[in-house]
C-alpha cells in the first residue's frame, strides 16, 4: 500500500557499481549501443537507455544521467556497455564506482524529503537531478533524482556506498512520522507490474546472458545459465527455451524509444519489427476462482499445484519465469511472474501476447506451474497497461503543499 497511500524506502539496488563514461567519444559509445537518440539529452537529466543485441533482443537497459558534454553515468545496470566498449574501439574513459541507491516513492515521498532537506526539493522536475546535503552526514556527491518505476511520485537518493547506512537512517527517521515503510525484494516487483514497467531480471531476462564472453567477464559472480538442467528456469514453458524469457523493445512497449536516425547494434532487426510488430505486453488479471483452486490443492490428496508466494511468485529477482499463455488451446504468448496486488485485490501478471489477442477484455489461459509438473490452467483477462490508475509521477505538480490524492479502483 505504501506507494499508493504513503511512502516507502527501498535499498535493493544498492551496491551495483555506477558506470562512468567520459571522453570525446563517450556519447558515441552510448549511441552505438542504445535505441535512444542520446544527442537530444540535456545536461543534468536522466534517460532510460535500452540496449539490444544483434538480434534485437534487449541485452541491457537502465537509467543513465548526463553530467556534462562528455560525461555520462549508468546506474543499477549490467556492465554491457563496459563489455561492448572493448570491441567498438572508441576513445572512452570508463570507471566503476560502488554506490548506494535508495528509492523513495508514494504520495507522501515529497513530504519526507521536505522534512529532511527543506522546500527547495519541490522544484525538482521529473527526470531531473540535483546535488543535496543530508543533515548530519558529512559527504560530498550525494544527489537527488526524481525518477522511479512505482508509477506514482518517486525519487532516488544516490551517493558513495560508504555513506549509505547513515543516509538510509536519516531518510527513514524523516519518514517515520509519515508512516514510511521499508520495502524489500518480496514486494519490489508489485509496483513494476501495476505501473506497467517490465523489468530486466524480474519480468524477463537480458539477452546478455546468452553471450558466453560477457558471462566470462562477469566471472564467478555471474548467473548460472545452465538451462539444460531440468527445472533450472521456472514456469510451464520448457526451461530449455531460453528465448521465451527474452524480449525485444517492441514486445515490452518500448518501441517508441527507437530512433532510426543513428546506427546502433540490432538496428536492422528492430527496424524490421517496427514495420511488422507481432506482440506487445499487457496486464493480465487472473481469475479469482482458479487462483483459489491452486491454494485448495494444498489440502487435497495427490500432487498439488505450484504454490503462490505472496505477494510475488517466484520471489524477485526472478526474470527466468515463463508461463505459457493460450487461446482456445493455441499458444498466443508468455506470462511472467505472478503478483498479488493487495490494493486492487487481484492476481496480476505481465504477458507478452500476439497483437490480435492483446485487446482489453479478451480472455486467455495462463498455464501455471513448472514444466513437467502438474499445471493449472488459469483464466485471465486482458486489462489496461499500465494497470495502475493513479496520478503518474511525471504529471504530479510538486510545487504545491499537498500530497496527490489517490483513490483506489476496486
Amino acid at each position: 500500500m505504501s506507494w499508493k497511500t504513503g511512502s516507502y524506502l527501498a535499498s535493493n539496488l544498492s551496491g551495483t557499481p555506477e558506470m562512468r563514461f567520459r571522453g570525446p567519444q563517450a556519447q558515441e559509445l552510448l549511441s552505438r549501443l542504445s535505441i535512444n537518440n542520446v544527442y537530444k539529452w540535456p545536461i543534468g537529466k536522466s534517460k532510460h537507455l535500452v540496449m539490444p543485441d544483434e538480434n534485437g533482443n534487449i541485452a541491457n537497459h537502465g537509467l543513465a544521467v548526463r553530467d556534462g558534454e562528455e560525461s555520462f553515468r549508468q546506474l543499477a545496470s549490467l556492465p554491457w556497455a563496459v563489455y561492448k566498449a572493448r570491441s567498438l574501439g572508441l576513445d572512452v574513459d570508463i570507471s566503476l564506482h560502488p554506490i548506494f541507491i535508495f528509492q523513495i516513492a508514494g504520495p507522501t515521498s515529497l513530504e519526507v524529503l521536505v522534512n529532511l532537506l527543506g522546500d527547495d526539493v519541490r522544484d525538482l522536475e521529473f527526470l531531473g537531478v540535483k546535488d543535496i546535503e543530508i543533515p548530519g552526514v558529512d559527504a560530498a556527491s550525494i544527489e537527488l533524482s526524481r525518477i522511479g518505476m512505482a508509477g506514482t511520485l518517486a525519487y532516488e537518493v544516490r551517493g558513495p556506498i560508504e555513506y549509505g547506512p547513515s543516509v538510509f537512517d536519516a531518510i527513514y527517521l524523516a519518514g517515520r512520522p509519515l508512516g514510511m515503510q521499508r520495502l524489500g525484494w518480496r514486494t519490489y516487483v508489485v509496483n513494476h507490474t501495476e505501473a506497467g514497467f517490465p523489468q530486466l531480471g524480474c519480468t524477463f531476462l537480458p539477452s546478455a546472458f546468452t553471450d558466453p564472453d560477457f558471462l566470462a567477464m562477469l566471472g564467478p559472480t555471474g548467473p548460472d545459465m545452465s538451462t539444460n538442467k531440468t527445472g533450472a528456469l521456472p514456469g510451464s514453458i520448457d526451461p530449455r527455451d531460453f528465448g521465451a524469457r527474452l524480449r525485444t523493445p517492441h514486445q515490452v512497449n518500448w518501441g517508441w524509444m527507437a530512433k532510426f536516425d543513428h546506427e546502433f547494434i540490432g538496428r536492422e532487426a528492430i527496424e524490421a519489427e517496427a514495420a511488422n510488430p507481432r506482440r506487445k505486453t499487457v496486464t493480465l488479471r487472473w481469475n479469482k476462482e482458479d487462483v483459489v483452486d491452486v491454494l485448495a490443492s494444498q489440502f487435497d490428496g495427490g500432487e498439488e499445484y505450484k504454490m503462490f508466494e505472496f505477494p510475488t511468485t517466484p520471489q524477485s529477482p526472478a526474470g527466468g519465469h515463463a508461463d505459457l499463455v493460450t487461446k482456445n488451446g493455441s499458444p498466443v504468448g508468455v506470462s511472467s511472474l505472478a503478483v498479488y496486488s493487495y490494493y486492487y485485490r487481484h492476481m496480476l501478471s505481465h504477458s507478452t501476447l500476439d497483437l490480435a489477442e492483446a485487446v482489453v477484455g479478451n480472455e486467455v489461459t495462463v498455464h501455471w506451474g513448472d514444466h513437467g509438473n502438474r499445471i493449472k490452467p488459469i483464466r485471465a483477462t486482458v486489462e489496461p497497461f499500465p494497470y495502475l490508475d493513479l496520478p503518474s509521477n511525471k504529471n504530479v505538480d510538486t510545487r504545491g503543499t499537498e500530497s496527490p490524492a489517490y483513490q483506489p479502483r476496486r
